[in-house]
């Protein structure tokens, strides 16, 4: 089971909604952390794309290249981080709702810890906790208004 699970109910449809979460590139528009994104694979997101990204955490830098595992849109994908002392793993659906119209988003996410990593988890768990809710209101508020 994911150390952090968080559900967001948005005013899109699924088809439009997966759209955006599978643009790498806009990664940051809905990331707070995410400073700058460098997508490493040409051509559409499929398994096997990479992509990474430089977050600002803890006053500073930290670039986290990760992997896209699964991908079935408009439903499911999935990712690893594959580089640094903790690394990123997690899942995300979206469901349909009201026939349709609007659609459920949920993102499970832990972290692998290599090295002092291990150390580290339990801060970066926490902070985790409190950021993938923020982010998923601001993906929620980009997609509601139109700016995606």
């Amino acid at each position: 089971m994911a150390a952090i699970r968080e559900t967001v109910e948005i005013s899109r449809r699924p088809e439009e909604v997966f759209a955006y979460l599978d643009d790498l590139a806009r990664h940051g528009e809905w990331q707070e952390q995410i400073v700058a994104v460098r997508v490493e694979t040409e051509g559409p997101t499929r398994v096997g794309s990479r992509a990474t990204d430089t977050r600002a955490m803890g006053g500073r830098e930290q670039h986290v290249t990760y992997e896209v595992t699964k991908h079935d849109p408009p439903r499911s994908f999935a990712f690893r981080g594959l580089n640094g002392p903790i690394r990123p793993v997690g899942e995300g659906s979206v469901e349909p709702l009201d026939d349709g119209s609007r659609s459920r988003v949920t993102i499970e996410l832990d972290f692998e810890g290599h090295g002092v990593g291990k150390l580290l988890l339990p801060l970066v768990r926490a902070q985790a906790r409190k950021q993938v809710p923020k982010d998923q209101q601001r993906l929620k508020e980009r997609l509601e208004s139109g700016g995606a």
